[in-house]
């Protein structure tokens, strides 16, 4: 089969892109990369100024659409929840390594940066738990490519800056990092490090082919992560995290423990909660852990932000419907013995 997959033009973007177009390749398939260039590409501004979710995937949802491609890898972590209409997400491929990363200079860790130590990223969810941690950091809104935000740390413009480990792990570039963040200080973007790879609905050939490639733990552990922001209505620029971990339970079948995280930019306000529940019911858990975080003053933390979340673009997600995509939610599977 012929396959054209659709990218934004950054190194990243390309890299991500390359490795399933190499694992299609390998499954006998001839595969053509077709850049495409994002409104987040060409606008500098904040993610927060320009609406956060959505930005890097709307002109290349449009060019599938448009039948101009026939597939495209996003970052899971930069799609709205809304359902996109005419579009599903055929395959969720084993996911990298979720947390986020410190990058200093002199590598230094978070425990080591002095008082008022200036800290790059874009991103009020690590802003908020970096505030909670009473460091007495500095912070400073920035973008740009994973080389652009390195540089500002080389060139001394900040100490440090934030960035995801699987960015850096796809890019080869572990060897910059001087800390690896422990989830228990900062908890990553729902869907972080994991790819979603995403078609036309009505393409049954294209689906059964991209469905190879789909990690059902992956799958179900997003889909729990994704649900928390569906139901607070919270698009990627929120101070919010989660992170949903698969692992067998005490009768040998598999279970799902998810731990979320809103807190205020300021580092005034810090909830965490975590509950665990059965696989196959991935979305109802990220709905109740939502409901707690809603029952011990998440909204409030919200409309006090002064980084308010921004509702995904299409409103949320009905009940019922799944977080990741409405056409294929995830199905139970058997543990290896």
């Amino acid at each position: 089969m012929r396959i054209r997959v659709g990218s934004r033009r950054s190194k990243l973007a390309l890299t991500q892109t390359g490795l399933i177009a190499d694992r299609l390749r390998a499954l006998g398939h001839e595969v053509k990369i077709v850049e495409i260039v994002t409104e987040g590409d060409t606008n500098r501004a904040s993610l927060s100024q320009l609406g956060g979710t959505g930005v890097f995937a709307t002109a290349i949802r449009n060019a599938l659409r448009d039948n101009r491609i026939d597939l495209t890898v996003h970052s899971l972590k930069d799609l709205p929840t809304a359902p996109a209409g005419g579009l599903t997400i055929a395959a969720i491929p084993p996911r990298e390594d979720a947390r986020d990363v410190l990058v200093a200079r002199d590598g230094l860790t978070l425990g080591e940066l002095p008082q008022g130590a200036v800290v790059g990223t874009g991103s009020p969810r690590r802003v908020a738990q970096l505030a909670a941690l009473g460091l007495g950091l500095t912070f400073r809104d920035i973008r740009g490519n994973v080389d652009s935000r390195i540089g500002l740390v080389r060139s001394g413009e900040v100490d440090a800056v934030v960035l995801a480990r699987a960015g850096l792990a796809r890019l080869g570039r572990l060897d910059e990092v001087t800390e690896a963040i422990d989830p228990l200080q900062m908890l990553p973007a729902p869907g972080q490090g994991a790819l979603a790879l995403e078609i036309r609905a009505d393409d049954a050939a294209l689906h059964d082919v991209i469905q190879q490639l789909d990690d059902p733990d992956t799958r179900a552990a997003v889909a729990a992560e994704r649900a928390v922001l569906a139901r607070l209505e919270a698009g990627c620029s929120a101070p919010l995290g989660a992170l949903a971990e698969v692992s067998e339970d005490v009768d040998g079948g598999l279970e799902i423990s998810l731990r979320a995280f809103v807190g205020r930019t300021d580092g005034s306000f810090d909830l965490r909660r975590s509950k665990t529940g059965p696989f196959e019911d991935a979305e109802r858990l990220g709905h109740d852990v939502a409901q707690l975080l809603l029952d011990d003053g998440a909204a409030e933390a919200f409309a006090s932000s002064d980084s308010p979340p921004d509702p995904a673009p299409g409103g949320h997600l009905p009940r019922g419907a799944d977080p990741v995509t409405d056409n294929h939610p995830p199905a139970p599977r058997s543990v290896n013995t």
